[in-house]
């Protein structure tokens, strides 16, 4: 199995949300938690203001008491919304599905990412709370695959 397979069964068991949609949720419930799932220095660039950071590869430990990654206030937001964003949305999409299991009650993953939350002109800042100029973040956002990264022709 591929990671795009893993994804998108994923992406059958979640909900997603596009970037206009979480505009609105966030207007509608103040207390809704945007979750970013990327690693601190992507964080640390550009993120959606009012966020928090947990990086997906603690997920499973910061969401639980008595781990020393444990994030209160993710363990307590168990009965609150929340919407896992990333670059892309994959690792959202992974995000949200492992939350679900582990009894998340109303969690969704951003569907583009904050490639598409920048791409509906939304803002970002860093990690100093500095508006993030559009044009940056289009730049950040990018793939950068390097020619060795690719697989070979036969198997695309």
């Amino acid at each position: 199995m591929r990671v795009n397979d893993m994804v998108g069964r994923c992406r059958a068991e979640i909900r997603e949300i596009m970037p206009w949609n979480l505009v609105d949720r966030m207007k509608e419930n103040p207390e809704l938690l945007i979750l970013d799932v990327r690693e601190p220095k992507e964080f640390a660039a550009m993120h959606i203001p009012g966020s928090i950071n947990v990086p997906r590869g603690v997920l499973e430990s910061a969401c639980e008491w008595d781990f020393e990654d444990t994030v209160p206030e993710l363990v307590l937001a168990r009965e609150r919304e929340v919407v896992v964003v990333c670059r892309s949305g994959r690792r959202s999409a992974f995000a949200a599905w492992t939350m679900q299991q582990l009894g998340y009650a109303s969690v969704a993953s951003l569907k583009t990412g904050l490639r598409g939350w920048n791409d509906y002109e939304e803002p970002l800042q860093n990690g100093a709370g500095e508006t993030v100029d559009a044009e940056i973040a289009d730049d950040f956002f990018l793939s950068k695959v390097r020619p060795e990264q690719r697989a070979p022709v036969a198997d695309r």
